[in-house]
């Protein structure tokens, strides 16, 4: 297993071992000691998979206070482009964000701290994503920044798709309005 540092603190990328022979491939997409040497010291407490269809961006979602989520996110299928805002107020990185194409074929994962914005857009036909969470989903604490907001500018390779999204999404606060972290 590799674990790389991204340009934001806190942001991992994961890159396991794949076994693969005829009969196709063998990896552990999860194992608690070992993710706890690379300082993923958490207790995931639930299992989400989104499928999507091409052009379909979901996000940024995040929750906020003591319901904040860390997220293990994984693609099983088809390639999403993977978009996380830092939204912790006391980071030298806060209203950056970090981009990273992740597919099936790379089995990369990716580590968001509780303190970021996520989101992703579906590049395939059907993709679907799969993540573990730190913390239950919780309605009341979940907020949505603009996927399309100005003042973070993030660069969706939508190559001239009109993106496909939920009432939530096309409704998304601001970032200069969102209530962010802490």
């Amino acid at each position: 297993m590799v674990v790389k540092k991204t340009n934001i603190e806190g942001l991992l990328i994961i890159e396991s071992d794949v076994f693969g022979d005829d009969r196709g491939f063998f990896l552990e997409t999860y194992n608690r000691i070992r993710y706890e040497e690379f300082g993923i010291d958490q207790t995931f407490v639930q299992d989400n998979i989104s499928k999507s269809l091409k052009g379909t961006i979901r996000g940024l979602h995040y929750q906020v206070g003591d319901k904040a989520q860390g997220k293990l996110c994984q693609v099983i299928q088809g390639r999403v482009q993977d978009v996380s805002v830092d939204i912790r107020f006391d980071s030298p990185t806060f209203g950056k964000y970090f981009s990273i194409e992740l597919s099936d074929e790379d089995k990369k994962q990716l580590w968001i701290p509780p303190g970021f914005a996520h989101g992703f857009l579906s590049l395939t036909d059907h993709s679907e994503v799969i993540y573990k969470t730190t913390d239950y989903w919780a309605p009341e604490f979940e907020r949505c920044i603009s996927w399309d907001d100005p003042d973070l500018a993030i660069d969706w390779p939508l190559q001239g798709m009109k993106p496909i999204l939920s009432k939530k999404d096309q409704e998304g606060a601001p970032f200069s309005t969102a209530e962010l972290f802490p």
